[in-house]
């Protein structure tokens, strides 16, 4: 009896064994529709579902209104890159009342909307599943959203296989997927604090102030809304630039120009869901 062994570093065998996991994974679907944004971790599973199933697969866009202008345009640039099945439909969360008092459970009735319309769209194209991007380090930070793709059936390659975010990063930058250290980037409403209504109106505040920062050279950070403050979080390497004088009456002046009374950096820097701080305990659980 012979045994094969690698010679590949532990921790890159690992990633090519979960990477061979979601292939095979991506293969047991007949037909496979993709939640696609263009983020990271959705970007890479339809590029990979394409390289399965060509055209058996379908990146779906929702064109919704929290989703920033800047982020449609680069998921629509990535699919017309890698020549990826699109199809973009308009999603009406707005419409909920459930979803407009922006509580705790914002974000399921968000994806509860989005698969709600991709299901119709399923039907009628022939798939025989929908996927989403979750990944394993997603299980550790309260995400709403979860519950609505559980209770939609909506199926989770990347975390069938294992795949964390940085496992993702590091698979897309070998396949030369120029997104590979794309910063991460929730939709628009999660900038907005709870209980504060979700409007159009706070939805382009939010999306001019981030589009004003990106003009301005920062890459990753966030504009949180507090309604007359405007908190933001800014990554802590980037952090000094953001604390001169001349970038202090910059970013006064922007913000204020949006409608913001205050205008505040917040000194512990960016960091994903720091929204969820301010809910109850039980909340999160």
């Amino acid at each position: 009896m012979s045994v094969l062994c690698s010679n590949l570093p532990p921790a890159v065998d690992d990633l090519h064994r979960k990477s061979a996991a979601l292939r095979a994974r991506l293969r047991s679907f007949g037909g496979l529709l993709v939640a696609y944004s263009g983020g990271v971790d959705s970007a890479f599973l339809a590029w990979a579902a394409h390289q399965e199933l060509g055209a058996a697969m379908m990146a779906v866009l929702a064109d919704s209104p929290s989703l920033a202008r800047f982020q449609m345009r680069d998921a629509v640039a990535f699919a017309e890159e890698h020549c990826l099945p699109l199809h973009i439909i308009e999603t009406s969360e707005l419409e909920r009342a459930e979803y407009l008092r922006n509580d705790g459970a914002r974000c399921f009735h968000c994806k509860d909307e989005l698969f709600s319309r991709m299901e119709e769209y399923r039907r009628r194209s022939g798939c025989s599943a929908i996927a989403y991007g979750v990944n394993v380090d997603d299980q550790g930070d309260y995400r709403p959203g979860q519950h609505a793709a559980q209770q939609h059936g909506i199926a989770a390659p990347l975390l069938d296989a294992g795949l964390t975010k940085q496992d993702i990063r590091r698979l897309a930058r070998e396949a030369g997927l120029r997104l590979w250290d794309k910063p991460a980037s929730a939709c628009l409403a999660s900038r907005i604090e709870y209980g504060r209504p979700v409007t159009r109106e706070t939805l382009s505040a939010v999306e001019e102030g981030e589009e004003a920062l990106r003009r301005l050279g920062f890459r990753q950070f966030r504009v949180r809304h507090h309604g007359q403050i405007a908190r933001l979080e800014i990554a802590r390497e980037e952090l000094p630039r953001a604390m001169t004088l001349e970038m202090a009456a910059e970013l006064t002046a922007t913000f204020k120009a949006l409608g913001f009374a205050y205008v505040t950096l917040d000194l512990e820097g960016f960091r994903s869901g720091s929204m969820n701080a301010l809910l109850p305990a039980n909340t999160l659980r």
